[in-house]
């Protein structure tokens, strides 16, 4: 089966690589994938596969049925949206939708599944049970596509055993794949809070509520959430990254908005913290005269990776790639809502090394020049194709 894999992974690698720059010359924003997802459909009728469309509104899930499909079922899953930037890229495949760009290398998780999909489908009399296929979209805004799918059935009928997922990794050179079991990626929630209060002038701010200053003592003192409260042994992180008000010199305005984000490693303490934000907060601003709201938008959960589902993936893995090849990733404070997936059926969410710094291509993603070597294409279809033969 692995040899065999790899002669078709390396066979259609060219196709697969059109389709990649098909996709990143034809990017679409979260929810809008319109045209992407008529594009997979296409490709899976062409191949063969039959899939239902329209889950989460662009979504799609494939089926592949190998021997004895009620045996077990090992789901696959895509991103297939881009982000709102504008592409600095001169290549040929440059994003043609002015201001959208697969930045955050979703055209490369595609193709990477979609050959995947075609590579299984010719090889299902060679393996066991079903393979579950989740084209989902919006991975890149709140509530995150994938929690939608899960609320629409996408793990149900067959439910997974296991889940496997992809994502780029600029930093690591092309050739190599990263893993890394237990708590992965952090959760990511929204922080919303409105200042209001008596404003005037500024040479009489004893006649004021001084939002200004309300605002700016809640900045340096919701740092203390984290640093007095969580257990430093377990990561977390709490950043303002917006704060709006005033619009003179000489006023002290009536209004402040702050925005920011909270990330965390631990879902116990995820939620405590959102009650001390809101607790702290309020406090503050009441005690200097000042009316706040605050608005806590729970985003994805934290990402974890099965211990075992991963141990036996990454054991596949080296036997498919060699154990040159695979290693150790680090945990990230990003987020990803593949992480819904992994708080419901067993999951392992690994990295594909896009890099090349020979060639110059280093840059980070969610960047204007971000591209990505891409002999990671055969690499990342046939990588996924054996995992989920294996698994």
């Amino acid at each position: 089966m692995k040899n065999r894999i790899k002669e078709l992974a390396k066979a259609y690698a060219p196709e697969f690589t059109a389709i990649r720059r098909h996709l990143h010359s034809h990017p679409e924003l979260s929810f809008q994938e319109f045209e992407t997802t008529a594009f997979i459909q296409q490709q899976l009728t062409a191949f063969g596969v039959p899939f239902k469309a329209g889950i989460a509104g662009t979504g799609i899930i494939a089926l592949i049925e190998g021997k004895n499909p009620s045996s077990k079922t090992i789901a696959l899953r895509a991103d297939i949206d881009a982000l709102p930037i504008t592409e600095a890229n001169d290549v040929p495949y440059k994003s043609t939708n002015v201001g959208v760009m697969h930045a955050c290398g979703h055209d490369v998780h595609t193709s990477c599944v979609l050959g995947a999909t075609k590579i299984l489908n010719e090889l299902k009399d060679g393996f066991e049970g079903t393979i579950k296929v989740l084209f989902q979209p919006g991975e890149e805004k709140h509530p995150g596509g994938a929690s939608i799918m899960i609320e629409e059935g996408a793990l149900e009928n067959p439910r997974p055993d296991a889940i496997l997922g992809l994502h780029v990794h600029p930093s690591m050179e092309v050739g190599k794949l990263g893993f890394h079991a237990g708590k992965y990626m952090a959760s990511a929630d929204e922080i919303y809070i409105t200042i209001k209060g008596k404003g005037g002038h500024a040479a009489q701010p004893h006649l004021t509520v001084d939002t200004i200053l309300v605002a700016s003592q809640l900045v340096v003192s919701l740092q203390q959430i984290i640093s007095r409260n969580n257990n430093p042994f377990s990561p977390s992180v709490l950043s303002i990254c917006a704060f709006n008000g005033g619009f003179t010199t000489n006023v002290i305005p009536s209004e402040v908005k702050l925005m920011g984000t909270f990330r965390a490693m631990d879902e116990t303490w995820r939620f405590r913290a959102h009650e001390l934000i809101r607790k702290q907060a309020t406090g503050i601003a009441e005690a200097m005269g000042a009316e706040i709201d605050i608005e806590i938008l729970v985003g994805y959960p934290t990402l974890y990776n099965n211990e075992e589902v991963t141990a036996k993936a990454r054991g596949f893995a080296t036997d498919y790639l060699g154990e040159e090849a695979v290693g150790d990733t680090e945990i990230r404070m990003g987020a990803e809502d593949f992480a819904f997936y992994s708080q419901v059926v067993p999951a392992c969410f690994f990295r594909l090394g896009t890099g090349n710094t020979a060639r110059g291509i280093t840059s980070g993603v969610h960047t204007p020049t971000f591209d990505v070597d891409e002999q990671a294409i055969e690499i990342g279809m046939g990588t996924m194709a054996y995992l989920a033969t294996q698994l």
